[in-house]
């Protein structure tokens, strides 16, 4: 018989985006495992959403689906005030609300039903305090949190400018859900190290990383063709530190300088670019012939787009804190058979798995001449049609969901032997 894990993930299917995809795919695999999930979430109504991930949930999954109490979705001109107390007055997060309507729900589900072992994963934090909620109520209800990002110590939290106030509320929640949880998990190793810098909790700690799902790329040829065009495609969103400024920057000065000739590239973004940054990009840079803007598109249209690609181009903008995450982009990738550039803390997880994998090329993001470089590499190497990469295959497909996956199964197993 399976035993039952109730899984608090905020953001689920059909709600797109990068946030998503640990989740619904641990749940996805979960089964195989002899775990039954169970999803505690909210309704994605009027947010980003991707029909296409619901096939990755399975069937008999049950989804308890609550009102979001999401300010940012309030109606125009509303939306705009929402969105100031969601950033500014909300703790931890503009999910707090949510957390405050649901957490006798959550916990009276737990009280009235088979419940094996309980797991959080943030972004939001919220969900975790969701976890800490039903923990002070039932103590011996084995409880798993799951960061995909630092809290604290988040390189984009550090630059939001919190007040030291806030600072010091946000430290103390956090110590809280830490200390109380049975089991914690995190995304990278340097992650991991920062937490245990600030906690005795090295026995109950582990990282999982994330992936990519193999099942995304069946029918998929990764086999690769010269096009007529150089084709650089980013996939993902863009704010705070990550931005393609240097990378542009760089090519503009090729351009100039005559050393690569602007009808042979094509600059692809996909995502939700803010109009904001692309009308920044077509007054800094010149480049809009180069350069197109795709929208956020289903996931596995977004890999066929890398697969159409001759080079994809990963961007971590450079501060305190950037070393220690990769973006979840970076392992489907990995998983392309297409040279990664990227544009990322030399001494960072990132480069280091892509270092590990034998998978693309490193520049720090505002070292300009080393980018320069580089694009000029793989400019030479496309026009001789010898623009490839020998990835080490063993080591990409450590990285594949359902592997991912059997250690977060190792992680249940042990909760329920302690």
């Amino acid at each position: 018989m399976k035993k039952k894990v109730l899984m608090v993930a905020n953001q689920f299917p059909p709600m797109g985006g990068s946030g998503v995809q640990r989740s619904v795919k641990f749940a996805k695999y979960l089964p195989e495992f002899q775990w039954e999930p169970i999803v505690f979430t909210r309704e994605s109504k009027n947010s980003l959403t991707d029909e296409s991930l619901l096939q990755d949930i399975p069937i008999d999954l049950k989804v308890i689906r609550t009102k979001p109490y999401d300010l940012n979705q309030l109606k125009k001109p509303f939306n705009l005030v929402g969105k100031v107390i969601s950033r500014k007055m909300l703790i931890p997060d503009g999910d707090r609300i949510w957390y405050e309507k649901n957490k006798k729900l959550l916990l009276e589900y737990v009280k009235n039903n088979k419940v094996d072992a309980l797991y959080t994963t943030s972004y939001p934090y919220s969900d975790h305090l969701l976890g800490l909620y039903v923990k002070k109520h039932m103590p011996n209800l084995p409880w798993i949190v799951d960061f995909r990002d630092e809290w604290c110590n988040n390189p984009y939290i550090l630059d939001m400018g919190y007040s030291k106030s806030r600072i010091r509320k946000e430290r103390e929640m956090e110590k809280e859900v830490v200390n109380n949880c049975d089991f914690f998990i995190t995304n990278t190793p340097l992650m991991l190290k920062n937490f245990l810098n600030d906690y005795s909790i090295k026995e109950k700690s582990y990282v999982i990383p994330n992936g990519y799902d193999e099942e995304d790329f069946v029918g998929l040829d990764k086999s690769y063709t010269k096009k007529d065009k150089l084709i650089i495609t980013y996939a993902g969103s863009m704010y705070g530190r990550r931005k393609p400024d240097y990378f542009l920057q760089g090519i503009k000065e090729l351009i100039e300088e005559g050393k690569i000739n602007r009808n042979d590239i094509i600059i692809r973004f996909i995502g939700n670019i803010p109009n904001k940054k692309i009308k920044e990009i077509n007054n800094n840079y010149e480049l809009n012939d180069v350069i197109n803007y795709l929208p956020y598109m289903e996931h596995k249209k977004s890999i066929e787009m890398l697969i159409q690609s001759d080079v994809l181009l990963f961007i971590i903008g450079e501060g305190k804190g950037a070393e220690n995450f990769y973006s979840g982009k970076v392992f489907e990738y990995m998983n392309t058979n297409r040279p990664i550039l990227a544009l990322v803390p030399p001494k960072g997880v990132a480069a280091d798995v892509i270092r590990e994998t034998c998978t693309g090329y490193i520049s720090e993001t505002t070292n300009i001449n080393q980018i320069k470089e580089l694009v000029v590499k793989l400019y030479d190497d496309w026009k001789n049609n010898s623009i490839a990469i020998k990835p080490n295959w063993s080591k990409v497909q450590e990285f594949e969901r359902k592997e991912l996956t059997k250690k977060l199964v190792e992680v249940l197993n042990r909760s329920c032997t302690k």
